[in-house]
């Protein structure tokens, strides 16, 4: 319940008490510029859904389970959920930001790791070649695009031709 912002968390700070409901609240350990972004797209998703239900349930879906606020509970992950996590982080930061522009893998890492983002980077790069393989993310780097199997050092991702 990241964008309605109202509510009251449950002392350990899982859960949000709204209207009398509990709803699973966003991760803390997000960086609070990847949580505006992430809050931003869940907003516009929510906007979309009344105009473009289809479009917009694959919006929702990817900012929620970045957010942390559906999918496997943040307190409690595993290898599996983070990749999932990691996944929507991805594309819910780059449906958000400019059709052209790019992410680190570190950004979808700091989403689903908070101060551990560091641990996370192979399983980044890792998911980030699976949806290269997909067609959905493109790799690149210094502009050209790259296999980031075989590719050392930063990468960028961006849409990819089945985006």
């Amino acid at each position: 319940m990241s964008a309605g912002g109202g509510g009251t968390r449950t002392a350990d700070g899982r859960y949000l008490i709204v209207s009398g409901r509990r709803l699973r609240a966003a991760d803390p350990a997000i960086p609070e510029s990847l949580r505006r972004e992430l809050v931003s797209e869940l907003s516009d998703a929510r906007q979309q859904a009344v105009t473009d239900p289809d479009v917009a349930r694959h919006r929702l879906q990817d900012a929620e389970v970045a957010l942390g606020e559906r999918g496997e509970p943040w307190w409690k992950p595993t290898p599996a959920g983070q990749r999932k996590r990691l996944a929507a982080a991805m594309c819910a930061l780059l449906r958000h930001r400019r059709p052209d522009a790019t992410i680190c893998p570190s950004d979808a890492a700091r989403v689903v790791g908070g101060e551990s983002w560091r641990d996370l980077m192979d399983a980044a790069r890792e998911v980030g070649a699976e949806l290269s393989r997909d067609g959905v993310l493109a790799v690149r780097q210094r502009g050209a695009a790259v296999d980031i199997a075989v590719s050392v050092g930063p990468v960028r991702l961006a849409r990819g031709p089945h985006w």
